[in-house]
């Protein structure tokens, strides 16, 4: 039998708990609570969870904190931001910290529970492939799937997952242009929902920002106006190479 995931709930409203707590028992998860960033931040770092739902305004310390020291570590568990609607720097600044997703509140559970889905089976997808390594993404970009780690000109680049999964995959499809729903269906694993075209801006911004020399003229993850983006296939003409 397939062990039973385990998502980490950190929100300081004991009514959101208990409903976030009842519908991921009922979908199948096994949960942990708590009510404060200190206390989340703790178990996180102990117990492993396999998601995290994450507040931002915490007593103790803030979620985005919490979200930004588990970063710093090299903790790439899932975190879902549970943010206000009307506060959209909060959204933004989630995803620079490294949070994989956000929600606003008052949510759709239906929604919620889609999203949770969509970032386990994705963690449970980029498995290392113990077959492949030093796959070559040209233009001294080599992308290593046995450790999803990226590498430019022989120096790591510290990548959050959903980055190199970005990454990996656009480079995967040289030349080819994928829309913003694209990407969130084949990357995010969920169809385009509202505002979500500023999730897919942000993680291309923060992913030329580490891997471009000059991330206001991008060489490897281009736009084509008004289509999408797409990887450029003048550095993919090793695509896929082993590098010995």
């Amino acid at each position: 039998m397939e062990e039973r995931k385990r998502i980490l709930i950190v929100e300081d409203e004991k009514n959101i708990v208990d409903i976030l707590r009842f519908n991921m028992n009922r979908e199948g998860y096994d949960t942990l609570e708590a009510y404060d960033g200190e206390t989340g931040l703790a178990l996180a770092r102990r117990e492993k969870p396999d998601l995290i739902l994450l507040d931002v305004m915490l007593p103790k310390l803030i979620g985005f904190d919490v979200c930004r020291l588990l970063r710093a570590e090299g903790d790439n568990v899932p975190v879902i931001i549970l943010t206000a609607r009307e506060e959209e720097e909060d959204k933004v600044l989630g995803l620079e910290i490294g949070a994989d997703d956000y929600i606003t509140k008052p949510f759709s559970m239906r929604e919620l529970i889609a999203r949770v889905r969509a970032n386990i089976r994705r963690t449970a997808m980029s498995a290392p492939a113990p077959t492949e390594r030093g796959m070559s993404a040209g233009g001294g970009l080599v992308i290593d799937p046995e450790t999803n780690q990226v590498y430019k000109h022989g120096a790591l680049v510290e990548l959050t997952q959903r980055e190199y999964e970005l990454l990996t995959f656009l480079a995967s499809h040289p030349d080819k242009v994928f829309s913003r729903v694209d990407l969130m269906e084949q990357v995010w694993n969920y169809g385009f929902v509202g505002d979500d075209a500023r999730t897919v801006d942000v993680t291309v911004r923060r992913l030329r920002e580490k891997i471009e020399d000059d991330p206001g003229s991008p060489a490897y993850i281009l736009t084509r106006r008004g289509v999408g983006y797409y990887y450029s296939g003048s550095n993919s003409s090793a695509n896929h190479r082993p590098i010995n």
